[in-house]
């Protein structure tokens, strides 16, 4: 019925093997695949790569199922490509390639129940093989595909428009605070130029501060992250008593992530990097710009060299001040990246992050209201975003529910009348 394809990947040390015309899909193009079709594939080979290493190159429709890291993430070849050896590539001698991907699709489970491996779990050919499927008339899996195909892609297109939302719901949530934070709640309030081109007028007893001149009036308020040769991997042991803060723990706004730590011994030669409650914590390398406040009752630990760390005097500006402008203007961003002196990668450091002003109104009341008025804001599109969360969750759960009916005979097809009967 089916022909199995293993994938495979060239040496990846030699240069002459890749950038080439010919596209290698792996599990990251699969489990990415739009509408769980894959066009184009992330990395491509060239013919001598091909030849060197025995993937197979198969046509347009075949079935591309990882079958490890993970196992059971189902797409269809959009063109003529090859896999790597996380992938197999399968390809239907007599049956309907549509009908089987749906089979599939909602077989994960019991695919994944069929992977075997003492470092990871792999599904080889022979378990695959295996594997049982519902297997009507090619008439009837036509008939089931093209019902499939009518049924989803519904589901599909209101999907898209939720998703349309979210992203909408996102963009207003970053007008609102950037509106917030550089020109104020009065709309009818005098203004004056801020001096800066991108920025336009300020409410007119707002005043422009430099970074330097908003923090705790003591040499360590700002503080950027140990270099490489004071902090290396080999630093790091298991279940160490202090923890080493990164950028991800940044950018998720999530400090219970990761599992770098150092000892007793090491956290005394990196005191001076320790991180304090309430302290702001920005990123500066890749993703350069974002920060997050350190919060209260977090294990003890230090920076990671790609963090600063600053410390505000909040009897001039609150931190959540700083932190929205910072995360939501793109005047900040583009004021780093100003800054920024490097030449290959986007990199800031703490004596770049001093000189950048900010708007900040005088008076505390003022701060707090407009920070009220975000966070108020911020509520009602968090409220809304779950609400259509929870929407195309539910469409999801009946997606699959609806394919799982149709693949094993639950519901008769040929009796549907209509796009609209289900």
């Amino acid at each position: 019925m089916s022909k199995i394809e293993n994938g495979s990947t060239p040496n990846t040390g030699v240069v002459e093997y890749w950038n080439g015309e010919i596209k290698w899909a792996t599990p990251v193009d699969v489990s990415n695949a739009k509408n769980y079709l894959i066009s184009d594939t992330g990395k491509k080979i060239t013919k001598e790569g091909f030849d060197s290493c025995g993937t197979t190159l198969v046509e347009p429709s075949s079935i591309i199922l990882t079958t490890r890291a993970p196992i059971g993430n189902v797409a269809m070849a959009g063109d003529y490509i090859c896999t790597n050896q996380g992938c197999k590539a399968i390809h239907l001698l007599k049956a309907n390639h549509s009908y089987l991907f749906y089979q599939l699709l909602v077989s994960k489970g019991v695919l994944e129940s069929l992977g075997s491996g003492s470092t990871f779990k792999e599904l080889s050919t022979d378990a695959l093989k295996s594997f049982l499927v519902c297997l009507p008339s090619n008439n009837e899996q036509t008939t089931i595909a093209d019902y499939l195909d009518n049924k989803t892609g519904q589901i599909d297109d209101l999907i898209a428009k939720k998703q349309k939302l979210i992203d909408l719901l996102d963009e207003e949530k970053t007008a609102i605070i950037n509106q917030a934070v550089t020109k104020g709640l009065d709309p009818n309030s005098p203004m004056k130029d801020s001096g800066i081109p991108s920025l336009g007028e300020i409410p007119a007893h707002w005043h422009m501060k430099k970074i330097k001149h908003v923090l705790l009036r003591k040499r360590t308020a700002l503080k950027t992250g140990p270099f490489g040769s004071q902090l290396k991997t080999t630093d790091f042991v298991l279940n160490g008593r202090y923890k080493v803060y990164n950028q991800r723990n940044v950018l998720d706004d999530d400090f219970d992530l990761g599992d770098d730590f150092i000892d007793d011994q090491k956290f005394r030669e990196l005191k001076e990097f320790e991180i304090f409650p309430s302290d702001i914590l920005i990123t500066t390398r890749g993703t350069i710009g974002k920060c997050a406040i350190f919060p209260s009752k977090k294990r003890d630990g230090v920076l990671h060299p790609c963090l600063i760390r600053i410390q505000v005097d909040e009897g001039i500006v609150l931190k959540d001040w700083i932190t929205n402008y910072i995360n939501n203007s793109s005047l900040f961003l583009s004021a780093v990246l100003l800054e920024s002196n490097a030449t290959t990668i986007d990199v800031i450091y703490g004596t770049d992050l001093k000189e950048i002003v900010i708007p900040v109104p005088n008076d505390l009341r003022e701060q707090r209201d407009v920070l009220e008025y975000i966070n108020n804001q911020l509520l009602r599109i968090r409220e809304t975003t779950s609400k259509i969360n929870k929407e195309i969750e539910l469409l999801q759960e009946y997606r699959t529910a609806l394919i799982s009916e149709a693949v094993t005979g639950k519901i008769d097809v040929r009796r549907q009348e209509g796009p609209g009967h289900d």
